[in-house]
């Protein structure tokens, strides 16, 4: 795990925009604006990200930029490892970049969020973790359904077209056939496009299962740790689209083969 694009969200609309990309090509830190920014100045209010005012500088740091580095949890407080343990990682891999790539760095005060750049995992399949979005917006009997879900039960996936925000939505409900059946939140949207992309080309072989579920007082943000795993298409190129692409024409380009 060596990349992150990160995402803002129009406050007015809710859009998420990729503006940014987070990576960390051998002992230091990159971020590069995305052509995701000028299409979000276009279109919203956003301006620029703190601390990174030039679009088209390409900004280098051995140490995590402040922006970022507020969003891990602090070494100093008491809950430390309560609040790591809630990632699911693996011991090793405490790393910032992989502890913001489950996590999103989310925060309640703005309106970013950060999303890893997919890549084949050891098998060849596309695999992805991801916090369940929207369950503040369910009733409580999905909160409640969602305290005894149990790590790998598996999920399953329904379109949301008619939904207001967004017609590529996908949520997400359980896989009972009696009355536990139930919504318990949304796919991340800026997931969506790679995850139908995927879906209608190997519709087989998707399949999410929870990894883990963070008990109150963990927020409900990171209460629904979940994974998508599926075959990875021959002609799949994950984040495609400009937005993702940088500004800095020196900067490197990622492909489905990086």
């Amino acid at each position: 795990m060596n990349a992150l694009f990160v995402a803002w969200q129009d406050p007015s609309n809710r859009s998420w925009y990729p503006v940014g990309r987070l990576s960390k090509p051998d002992n230091f830190y990159q971020f590069v604006y995305t052509h995701g920014a000028n299409r979000a100045k276009r279109d919203t209010s956003f301006d620029r990200l703190p601390g990174f005012n030039d679009l088209n500088q390409i900004y280098e740091s051995h140490d995590l930029f402040p922006l970022f580095a507020n969003r891990l949890p602090n070494e100093s407080r008491p809950d430390y490892d309560e609040l790591v343990d809630y990632l699911g990682l693996p011991k090793n891999q405490h790393d910032p970049i992989s502890m913001l790539a489950v996590s999103g760095g989310r925060r309640v005060t703005d309106a970013i969020e950060m999303f890893p750049y997919p890549e084949p995992d050891s098998e060849g399949r596309y695999c992805i973790h991801f916090f369940v979005h929207g369950l503040r917006y369910f009733s409580n009997m999905a909160t409640e359904r969602v305290r005894i879900l149990e790590p790998g039960e598996q999920l399953l996936l329904m379109a949301d077209m008619q939904n207001p925000f967004d017609r590529h939505a996908i949520t997400l409900r359980t896989a009972d056939n009696d009355a536990r059946r139930c919504m318990v939140g949304y796919m991340p949207r800026y997931l969506l496009l790679d995850a139908w992309q995927v879906f209608l080309e190997h519709p087989n072989s998707v399949e999410v299962k929870v990894v883990r579920v963070n008990l109150p007082p963990a927020p409900l943000q990171v209460r629904l740790l979940c994974s998508l795993t599926a075959s990875w298409p021959p002609s799949f190129q994950p984040c495609a689209d400009d937005v993702y692409k940088p500004i800095p024409i020196d900067a490197d380009v990622f492909d489905g083969n990086s």
